[in-house]
């Protein structure tokens, strides 16, 4: 279950909007960790046990870690090790296994069948989440959970259980008790989650189209090759950041806050802004948990940059078990690189137009990457976007990209944040409450309309 879907948004949220604040508020954690796990075993009964599994496990970890913390660090750092090897092996083994066996058959003295393992949804991003459970408490970061219903609220909270953004323990700990819903940060949670739906179904789907429209002309030309990338470009952004958006919405109508997951990274200036501000939880996370306990850059030149590249090369691995993953995830370890100990300067002193079309640029190349997991497929699609072998743009190319021309011009503004900028001149004014219910209506209407008469509605971070 998705939440640009009609099943979702008009019956599973009414409804579990009912129940919850028709519950009492001491029973609340037990209801949302019920409507939770039917939530994930929707579309996956077999695995709620999975998960179930890791919340105890974590659970009993975190219990143990915090009573010897203080009186056993050795009993207390065996638990912790216990926890996050017990994660890491069930990620290890549910989304990497079949690739680390079709890449062994590659060797000519082995002969191992090929493994079709079906991808937990979402296990990517809650066994990082209770990870940093252990983590936080072993470190005195934050308090241990006594109450394993409501630690199981925080590992399954469907509204950033699927696809993020990766919420820490730590930053959820109180809230999980003392939360307190109010009609303010319901109707804020209204707005936000109406933002994410409108970027979701009116922008990513029709971006989408366009770049799978393109790819199924064959021969674009390097004109085409472009655009379509560059479509691709606008849905990956409006496909996660829309559903980041929809979960933090969903998390302030039950009373949570949640940390921003992206703040306008096409407007970067250089490779290092815009992953301060793409998926800005993942990098927390990594920078948190593996960047600053490798050394970060305290340990001299050298041990940064290489600690920098283990970093992107486990980010790109957490992104996909494909080579491509790996390559685009070292890939952005490279610019880094180049750009904290090679460019800066450079970059400091070029036009900002200069430096967003560097940034851009490099961004654009990063997605081809990301997109194609045959790598010849990823070399073509390169030759075809530089020239070799093609002409300008082909007729049907052409005629894809003048007919979807508005949308793209929608897509590169609200890319910006201009029209944010624009509704925090009007946000206190007596008219903004009628503004904002009128943009709800009208992108809950249009967004009804477009998902009753279109079957197209992907999510792409179902791959992760």
């Amino acid at each position: 279950m998705v939440f640009s879907s009609l099943l979702f948004l008009f019956l599973y949220l009414p409804i579990v909007l009912i129940l919850y604040y028709l519950c009492p508020r001491r029973w609340r954690n037990l209801l949302l960790f019920v409507v939770n796990l039917v939530f994930y075993g929707w579309g996956e009964p077999v695995y709620v046990t999975l998960m179930i599994f890791s919340t105890v496990v974590d659970y009993t970890c975190g219990y143990f870690i915090n009573k010897y913390r203080e009186t056993d660090k050795k009993k207390a750092k065996g638990f912790l090790i216990a926890s996050v090897c017990i994660n890491l092996s069930l990620l290890g083994f549910f989304k990497y296994a079949g690739f680390l066996a079709d890449t062994l058959s590659y060797l000519p003295f082995l002969n191992i069948p090929s493994l079709k393992i079906p991808l937990p949804i979402g296990i990517s991003f809650y066994t990082f989440q209770t990870m940093s459970y252990s983590i936080d408490v072993y470190r005195g970061d934050a308090p241990v959970q006594k109450n394993i219903i409501t630690f199981g609220t925080y590992v399954s909270l469907f509204p950033q259980l699927i696809a993020g953004p990766i919420v820490r323990y730590k930053d959820v700990a109180y809230q999980l008790d003392h939360r307190r819903e109010t009609l303010d940060s319901f109707t804020k949670g209204v707005c936000i989650f109406c933002v994410g739906l409108a970027k979701k179904v009116l922008i990513a789907n029709q971006m989408g189209a366009l770049w799978d429209n393109i790819r199924a002309t064959g021969e674009t030309g390097w004109l085409g090759s472009w655009v379509g990338i560059i479509a691709y470009t606008f849905q990956i952004y409006f496909d996660f950041s829309g559903y980041s958006d929809m979960a933090c919405g969903l998390g302030n109508m039950f009373g949570f806050e949640f940390l921003k997951n992206f703040n306008y990274p096409y407007i970067s200036k250089s490779i290092t802004e815009f992953w301060r501000r793409w998926h800005i939880s993942l990098g927390t996370w990594f920078r948190e948990y593996v960047y600053i306990p490798l050394g970060g850059n305290r340990k001299g030149v050298p041990r940064q940059m290489l600690n920098l590249l283990i970093v992107w090369f486990l980010t790109g691995f957490w992104h996909g078990a494909d080579f491509n993953f790996i390559f685009w995830g070292l890939y952005f370890g490279v610019l880094l690189v180049l750009e904290k100990f090679l460019l800066k300067k450079w970059l400091e002193k070029a036009p900002a137009v200069v430096q967003h079309l560097y940034a851009l640029f490099f961004i654009v190349l990063g997605w081809v990457m990301f997109y194609f997991s045959d790598l010849g497929e990823m070399g073509a699609f390169f030759g075809s976007m530089f020239g070799f072998g093609g002409t300008v743009i082909s007729a049907d190319a052409g005629a894809l990209a003048l007919s979807y021309l508005p949308m793209l011009l929608v897509a590169a503004f609200a890319s910006t944040p201009l029209m944010a900028n624009l509704y925090k001149k009007i946000e206190n004014t007596k008219a903004a409450p009628l503004l904002k219910t009128v943009f709800c209506i009208v992108v809950l209407g249009l967004s009804t309309a477009l998902l009753v008469s279109s079957s197209y509605n992907p999510f792409l971070y179902f791959r992760f």
